[in-house]
Order: C-alpha cells, then structure tokens, then sequence
C-alpha cells in the first residue's frame, strides 16, 4: 500500500541548496520528534566518504534524531575538511533541532573527490528544517536521487495487538552499485516500539537477503548507508529481538527492503529490464549467492540480455568460474521460462519464442547446480549503449 504520511513520530522535508543544477531538490532532511532507538549499516569499501566515517561514530549509541542527505556531492576523498565539513553540517543541524550533535547522521551521494559547498549544505538544513512535515516523504525520496530516473519509497502497515504500525522506506540508487552492506542510501523509518538492538538485528537480516544481493554494475560506493529509526509512536510496550511480536515487524521491515532493492536494480543506469537470477541445488547458502553473483555481474550475460539473446554459455561460463561448487553434468539453465540447458548441454528451443521473452520488462534467469538444496537470488539488469554514455557523461 502506499500512503502520504510517515510513520507517527518523524517528519521530513526536501529542498535545493544549489549543488544540483537547475534548482532541483538536493537536500533531504528525516527528523524524529526525539532521539529514538536506532541502527545503520555502511560501506565496506576502504576508500570510505567523511560522512561514513562521521555517522559511524554517531551511531555507536543506538539512537538517532535526524538524518540529513545531500546529494549532488558525496564528499569522497576530500581529506581532513571533508571531515571538518560533515562535523559542521551536524553541528548546524544539531543547533537547529536543538539536540546533541552525535544524534545527527549524515549521508551524502553524488561526485567523488569534489570539496563539499558546506556553507550551501548547512543554509539547506536551515531551509528543510521550516519546510518539515508529516507528508515530505516524496520530496525526500527526489531529493536524494542523481542519476535514478525515478524517486524509490514504499510504505507497508502491519497490525500487531490491535495497533497500526507504519514501516516507510526511501532510497536512491542507479548506478555504482554492488552493496557491499546495504545500498546507496535508504532511510527506513518505523512508529514500532523497537529497541536499538532490535533495530540493528532487522536491518542487519534485511540487507543481508535484500540490498546485498543487489548489483548493477559490480561497483561498491564509497558513501552507502542505509539508516533504520524507530519511534514507538505506535504505542505499546518495547520490543526487543526475543519479543512475540518482532519476527511480524522484521519481515515488513525486509518486505519494504526487499521492494526498494528490485527498484533499484529495475533502474539500474540504462537498464531496459530487471533481471532476476536465481541459483538453486547449491551445496550451501554462499555458494548459490557466489554463482547468483558471477552471472548478474557477467558483462557478456548482461549484454547478451539487453540484446534479448538466450546465449546460455555465458551463464554456463559464469556459473563455472564463480568458485562455486557444481556437477556439469547436472547444469540446467532456463530463461524467461524457456529451458535451455539440461544435463550440461543444450536443449533445442524456439529462437522467435525466447527472443519474445526476453523482451519483457523483467526476466527471470534460473540455473540449478545440482549438487545440493540451497538457493539464492540476486537482482540486477541488462547493460545498454546508454549505461556507457551515462557513466561517460557523469561529470560533463
């Protein structure tokens, strides 16, 4: 369902600040009414932006006032006043809100490298703080995009012991993405009566199953942050991990995850179609996610796909230079719901039919190992002439 309000307890707001061009939104802004339990996950990258570095610290605690994201500017490789910049752009919102400055995240997406207009960001927050409202989930979610064709939110409500409860989620991710924790940046809010450490254990499983098996491009980003604040506005008694009725809220929280990782990958840069790869009979979870892997990020299958070509070799070739465990023999590969490949070699199929197919705006790619019972999906795309011009033109 879809809904324009938040979650009882935040309001947000977006609006320009002048690092985009032609006054687009490029400043978001998500406020609790108060510091509330909370949870982040980062970058595993090493080459990781100031504000990684800053929220990381700001997080330790568990609880969070605000989040903040430019965009426009990801504030990468920018050194010691990248630091000093994303200190100031918490400190200044800190101030406004009138909270500790460890209670303000801070997100930033966009050029690597390029010093930071903090004087531009900090008068943005000044702006998004007298724009906050209950209903400024869609001006975030535009806010935070750069090259995404189209704003990323869901809103899911679940009832637990007879109260409503909201889980919202917005996120921007188009390009450079191969999560290597969650993606390029998501704000995940709730009015649940989670705890901190409840907060962190849902998010940890949701990226894990949702955000990490995303890849575009096989590129990991110096700034991904995904952010989970709960406000227990919903009312009731506190929920920790061993609590009745967290499982319920946990798999909305990964429903809401789960929607915004097949955006993301649906608007993967250039991408004509999602595509879902999915590789069952694995000896184990992790090898059904390596092969998964090879294929989604395989430049030859992705090509291959955005021409509507069912060249299964290349999925065979994948799968076998993966590093995961297979019997050749028992390899099985369909496409689009047209089998291919059986027993290791080729399956005679209609070539007009699969073409028809793979024309569709999502396909969906099957390969069974043989070997085993466990299964894993990964999200991704095709790869288009315009990816190369998009990533060619980025700074232009």
């Amino acid at each position: 369902m879809s809904d324009t309000l938040m979650p009882k307890g935040f309001r947000s707001a977006g609006v320009s600040c002048g690092l985009k061009r032609k006054g687009r939104l490029d400043l978001a802004l998500v406020v609790a009414d108060r510091a509330v339990p909370a949870a982040a996950v980062f970058t595993r990258n090493l080459v990781a932006a100031a504000p990684v570095h800053l929220s990381r610290e700001h997080i330790a605690d568990g609880r969070v006032r605000a989040v903040v994201i430019n965009a426009g500017n990801a504030n990468a490789c920018t050194g010691v006043q990248g630091m000093a910049d994303a200190l100031a752009t918490a400190e200044a919102l800190a101030a406004q809100l009138g909270c500790a400055t460890q209670d303000v995240i801070v997100c930033s997406t966009g050029v690597i490298g390029v010093p930071l207009p903090v004087d531009k960001v900090i008068a943005g927050c000044t702006d998004a703080v007298a724009a906050l409202d209950t209903s400024g989930s869609e001006a975030v979610a535009s806010a935070i995009m750069t090259t995404d064709t189209f704003p990323k939110r869901v809103v899911r409500t679940l009832d637990v012991a007879g109260r409503l409860i909201t889980v919202e989620g917005i996120a921007k991710g188009s390009g450079m993405i191969r999560p290597d924790m969650a993606t390029m940046l998501a704000v995940i809010t709730t009015d649940a009566p989670l705890t901190s450490g409840a907060c962190d254990t849902a998010l940890r499983m949701a990226c894990g199953r949702t955000f990490n098996r995303v890849t575009v491009d096989g590129d990991t980003s110096t700034n991904d942050a995904a952010v989970l604040l709960a406000s227990g506005d919903a009312g009731g008694a506190d929920i920790d991990e061993g609590h009745a009725d967290y499982p319920a809220i946990a798999s909305v929280i990964e429903q809401v995850t789960s929607e915004l990782s097949r955006m993301i990958a649906r608007d993967g840069e250039g991408a004509t179609k999602l595509v879902v790869v999915t590789v069952t009979g694995a000896v184990d979870e992790s090898d059904a996610e390596k092969a998964a892997f090879a294929v989604a990020e395989s430049l030859l299958v992705k090509t291959a796909l955005f021409g509507n070509d069912a060249n299964w070799g290349r999925v065979a070739a994948a799968v076998g230079r993966s590093g995961a465990r297979l019997a050749p023999e028992s390899l099985a590969i369909t496409f689009a719901g047209i089998e291919v490949c059986r027993f290791g070699g080729a399956v005679p199929f209609d070539e007009e039919e699969a073409l028809l197919a793979l024309k569709r705006d999502e396909v969906d790619v099957l390969i069974d190992l043989g070997v085993g019972a466990a299964s894993a999906t990964v999200l991704t795309c095709d790869l288009s002439y315009e990816y190369v011009r998009i990533n060619g033109e980025y700074r232009s």
